[in-house]
């Protein structure tokens, strides 16, 4: 994938803020910290598009990023924090729950999940929640410079097994030091996404 815009669009709360049109989304969900503001700019090759914060739970809205003008990422809350209050985390998961069960734009979900830990209750509860709802999906096993490569097969073995995951979903080993499983990840996400569109922005400039 040729990255040739990227930006920032909206925080988003409630439906009626949503991006207008069908362009497809691409969601990002995982534990607060577990590097979705570093993926996002990886993928992008940007340096500070996504804000990543030492502080987790910070991002407390659906985070929209534009990508040539055809497509959008879709950063959603970290989930498992426990400093966040209980009132706030009932906020964050009603509002996680209607996008990702009612965006008729949504084309598939990243799951996001530590390589370095087994799962968490709150990773397993996600990843069940994307089965009944039927979501296309891929599980993303971040951080994987942080161990050996020699690891990754035990430790993805170790994930594989918690969440109970079908063996046709994908599941990429990713570094945002790296770069590893980018080009994998972009493989998967354009078979989600019709970006044969010229975006309508350059359609109108090239005919005035």
């Amino acid at each position: 994938m040729k990255i040739k815009s990227a930006e920032f669009t909206i925080s988003a709360v409630k439906p009626e803020q949503y991006p207008e049109g069908n362009q497809p989304e691409i969601a990002l969900a995982g534990r607060s910290n577990v590097g979705k503001s570093s993926l996002i700019n990886r993928m992008l090759n940007r340096r500070n598009l996504a804000r990543t914060s030492s502080k987790p739970g910070k991002t407390q809205t659906l985070n929209y990023y534009h990508i040539n003008q055809q497509f959008y990422f879709v950063d959603l809350p970290g989930y498992g924090f426990a400093r966040v209050p209980q009132a706030i985390k009932a906020q964050w998961s009603k509002m996680i729950e209607h996008y990702l069960s009612k965006r008729e734009n949504l084309k598939l979900v990243l799951q996001l999940v530590d390589i370095r830990h087994a799962p968490s209750k709150e990773d397993v509860a996600m990843y069940e929640w994307l089965n009944h709802y039927g979501l296309p999906k891929v599980v993303i096993a971040t951080k994987a410079d942080k161990i050996s490569r020699g690891q990754w097969q035990k430790h993805m073995k170790i994930i594989r097994n918690a969440l109970q995951m079908d063996p046709s979903v994908p599941f990429i080993p990713f570094s945002a030091e790296t770069g590893q499983g980018k080009e994998e990840l972009w493989n998967v996400i354009t078979s989600f996404i019709d970006t044969t569109e010229e975006p309508v922005e350059q359609k109108e400039a090239e005919s005035s």
